[in-house]
């Protein structure tokens, strides 16, 4: 029980923004549940030599460490220094990162090819006109063919960019001419997925690349082949399979849960999973059955990105973020958690046995001791889904009523926003959209993704940045958590052009949308890639032309690495709110901060401080609407 409730009140404000978060952590607090914010502060202080990124596990000679104040060991034991040391651990977590977004994209492909060859439970190609698109940029031929039959041959020819001979990724070649003349002329253009990928592993062995600036350059080839590879093919996959999405309302917060129905979280990625859950859902012996069991029906709620995808798509209610899992389940009315992969946290069913939530894992590359594994397979997908729900509407009777407490008001929120959504939304070309940027009604946009971080406070670099962009008539484009950070601070409805200065102001309520635009999940970053390239080929220009600007102000994962610099390689100056692990080497700090402009025409910086970071990105919007003559 908690003694001291306004120095819990205080704990949690130092924690997190939002005002459903905070009731919940009270609670859990109360309740004696550990959480995220609580390891962390175990954790203190933390390695200074790993900060710095000056650690090597590279071989069995080590773990070795350099020295970053000038005194002994600068190398290690195999000769290593800090500059190489800390760009093989950069390009380790880069490549951890790509092949966790290329994977999945991986997994949607492939239920695709199931769907179109009739060996997928209960899915279809929901989109014909988008896979005609993709068809066709592929060479495929679509007159007077089946869409299975499209289907299953596009499917293929996207599984082949993952291990192709033809050295180039066919979606790479969606970018401008001038953004795909400076990859050439660095060496960088994406070969295939895997190759990248194998490749960077096998760099940074001990004993085979030496050269960091080699490495890095290597980085961003491998970055590019998630951003304009593998996510990409995702993205696309998911549309065609799901539906692209189209703007809709719906609800978010802690308080989508429901007092009296049986909850159901998902939580994680792939949508091919939460999808069919929630066609199984509906079904109407399921819900005769959660109603049998004493519950007024059956309630899903959407988590991190998997939220994001049911959200675009089918209007799920999405309860909270990526450290919103602990919390959720604090509420005490989660009947069952159902994940696949990615951003869970392995503490969970910990958390969950201190209620009567039950935590189901579906995937053979995410299982957590103390879960229910129920494998998930597109071929026996729709029974699967009905006896998780099943398994969630049993657990119902369990729920303790005295330990339930839900808080009250979610909000409200506007999403959908595909790059086709937007397209359509302005007749179907970006001439108005580029007149209102030559007008100065919009200064320019930047793109806000990533994820949260207990080294800054939960959704304070997220809204803070938003907010600070759209008063200077900045348009924002997100996805992922950030994207989950602004809906529950109200920033995704028309009404919040309020906040916007007044060109922006003007453009959204004529338009009858936010001055921030949730674009989907952080796989759905490469939206905002397509988005940026089809403006800069109408204009005849680089992406790095362009008045536009990235930010990951609360960045964790080694995924949010690879974004970030598939944003950079491509021409867009992109502001971290934490820094990454490179301080250790001078000579890796000044290529990624400066030197990049001479090859990529873009760099990162770092900036905490999201007031600051809104100043940094208003001033290159500015130099390149300068230099555009606008």
């Amino acid at each position: 029980m908690i003694n001291n409730l306004p120095e819990a009140q205080k704990i949690v404000k130092n924690r997190m923004l939002d005002r459903a978060d905070q009731e919940t952590a009270i609670k859990a607090m109360d309740d004696g549940v550990e959480t995220v914010w609580d390891r962390f502060a175990d954790q203190q202080p933390q390695c200074g030599f790993g900060n710095l990124g000056v650690c090597c596990n590279r071989c069995a000679m080590g773990p070795c460490r350099t020295e970053p104040f000038g005194k002994k060991p600068t190398r290690g034991v195999c000769g290593a220094e800090a500059d190489l040391i800390v760009a093989r651990n950069l390009l380790d977590d880069l490549t951890t990162g790509a092949a966790a977004h290329s994977d999945h994209g991986r997994e949607v492909v492939e239920a695709m090819l199931a769907t179109a060859e009739g060996r997928a439970q209960g899915y279809q190609i929901h989109d014909e006109g988008k896979l005609h698109v993709v068809a066709t940029e592929y060479g495929i031929k679509t007159a007077g063919r089946k869409k299975e039959e499209i289907a299953s041959e596009l499917a293929r020819a996207l599984l082949e960019e993952y291990g192709t001979l033809k050295n180039r990724i066919q979606m790479a070649e969606r970018a401008p001419q001038k953004t795909k003349d400076a990859w050439k002329k660095a060496g960088i253009v994406p070969r295939s997925v895997d190759r990248e990928i194998v490749e960077a592993m096998h760099r940074i062995h001990m004993g085979v690349d030496s050269d960091y600036t080699n490495i890095l350059l290597h980085a961003m080839r491998t970055a590019l082949s998630d951003g304009w590879g593998g996510s990409m093919m995702g993205t696309d996959a998911s549309d065609i399979l799901f539906g692209t999405p189209t703007p809709l309302k719906a609800w978010i917060n802690l308080a989508t849960i429901s007092r009296d129905k049986v909850n159901i979280i998902l939580h994680g990625h792939n949508p091919v999973l939460s999808d069919m859950i929630v066609k199984a859902a509906a079904d109407p012996g399921m819900v005769k059955r959660a109603k049998d069991a004493g519950a007024a029906g059956i309630n899903l709620a959407g988590m991190c990105c998997t939220g994001n995808e049911l959200l675009m798509r089918r209007g799920i209610p999405l309860a909270g973020s990526f450290f919103d899992q602990e919390l959720v389940i604090a509420t005490g009315a989660i009947e069952a958690m159902v994940i696949d992969y990615q951003c869970i946290f392995p503490a969970i069913t910990q958390t969950a046995g201190c209620y009567h939530t039950k935590v189901v894992t579906t995937s053979r590359k995410a299982k957590i001791p103390g879960s229910i594994y129920k494998e998930f397979r597109p071929e026996n997908a729709y029974d699967t889904a009905k006896e998780i729900i099943g398994l969630a509407i049993d657990n119902f009777p369990n729920r303790n009523p005295d330990r339930v407490r839900i808080p009250e008001k979610p909000m409200q929120l506007m999403s959908g926003f595909s790059e086709e959504a937007i397209r359509k939304a302005l007749g179907g070309t970006y001439k108005p959209l580029i007149d209102a940027i030559v007008a100065g009604k919009i200064k320019g946009a930047v793109g806000i993704v990533g994820c949260n971080n207990p080294k800054i406070k939960q959704d304070y670099g997220h809204v803070t940045l938003a907010k600070e962009l759209i008063k200077r008539d900045i348009l924002v484009v997100e996805t992922g958590c950030a994207a989950i950070a602004c809906g529950k601070a109200g920033l995704l409805i028309p009404e919040a052009a309020d906040m916007a200065g007044p060109g922006l102001k003007s453009v959204c309520n004529a338009l009858g949308i936010p001055p921030v635009l949730h674009m989907g999940s952080c796989v759905d970053c490469s939206r905002i890639l397509v988005l940026a390239a089809n403006i800069a080929k109408e204009l005849n220009v680089g992406i790095s032309d362009l008045p536009l600007g990235g930010a990951a102000p609360e960045w964790y994962s080694q995924k949010a690495i690879s974004i970030g610099t598939y944003f950079v390689a491509s021409g867009v100056y992109t502001v971290l709110g934490i820094a990454p692990k490179i301080f250790g080497s001078k000579n890796v700090v000044n290529l990624l901060a400066a030197q990049l402009n001479g090859v990529v025409n873009a760099t990162f910086a770092i900036e905490p401080d999201p007031v600051k970071a809104a100043d940094l990105l208003e001033a290159e919007i500015n130099r390149k609407r300068k230099a555009l003559g606008i």
